[in-house]
């Protein structure tokens, strides 16, 4: 008898654990779990698709920033006419110097230019003479200016200069090189007042106080112009120009 009892004591238990574990899933509890774990996921998607949707957008916006050249390009203008910072060139060295030559050219992204037909084109040519920029004539170049060296010496005094090829002359090689070149700024002074100045008022040394020589000025000034011997020699040497302004600049 008590066998039976134990049995039927069971089986009312799993039916009843059955029953509860039921209402445990219908309650909602049960998918607990799988939520969790399923958020992280749907949130790493929602960071994978923003990522992979803003990528385009920071594309696009390189591509639209203007490089600095495209200031220096005519819009819708002859195609061999544009500087040289427009264009891109098939350059060949083994030209003949000081002999026509012909490249094949391209135009830079963003810039517009079009034929002798006014059609649009990428592709074209120009013709130049074969040299380097730095054998260009001084014309075709800008260089900078120096007043630190001395104009008026023996021999002539050269300073370091930075020179930019003009926009519209093409060459071969850098546009911007270095070169010697003499010394030639001015100060301001004039060849006729000076001469002026060491014939009439010499003797008292206003010539050299003109040219900025103030020591040689007192000099005349209290010799009397080196009792006229001096004037004399000061005279013919700034006549012929060997004495100059004491900053070392050249005469207007």
């Amino acid at each position: 008898m008590a066998a039976p009892a134990v049995l039927r004591a069971l089986r009312r238990l799993c039916g009843v654990a059955l029953f509860v574990s039921q209402l445990y899933v219908l309650s909602g509890r049960g998918s607990l779990m799988t939520t969790k774990h399923s958020q992280p996921q749907s949130t790493f998607a929602k960071s994978l698709t923003s990522t992979s949707t803003n990528v385009p957008y920071f594309r696009a916006a390189e591509s639209t920033e203007i490089p600095a050249y495209v200031t220096k390009c005519p819009s819708n203008g002859l195609c061999s006419r544009l500087p040289p910072d427009c264009m891109i060139c098939n350059t060949n060295y083994s030209c003949i110097y000081g002999k026509p030559a012909t490249f094949d050219c391209r135009v830079k992204p963003h810039v517009h230019c079009v034929d002798q037909n006014n059609h649009e084109q990428e592709n074209f040519t120009i013709n130049m003479t074969c040299q380097f920029c730095w054998q260009l004539p001084t014309s075709d170049y800008v260089c900078t200016n120096s007043t630190n060296c001395m104009t008026v010496s023996c021999p002539r005094q050269r300073y370091n200069a930075t020179c930019t090829v003009r926009d519209h002359v093409h060459c071969l090689g850098n546009r911007v090189f270095p070169k010697m070149l003499y010394c030639n700024w001015t100060g301001g002074y004039k060849w006729s007042t000076a001469l002026a100045l060491s014939i009439t008022l010499g003797g008292f040394g206003a010539d050299r106080f003109y040219l900025g020589q103030w020591r040689e000025g007192l000099g005349k000034l209290f010799s009397f112009g080196g009792l006229g011997i001096w004037t004399l020699i000061d005279v013919l040497l700034i006549g012929v120009g060997y004495v100059g302004p004491a900053d070392g600049s050249l005469y207007i």
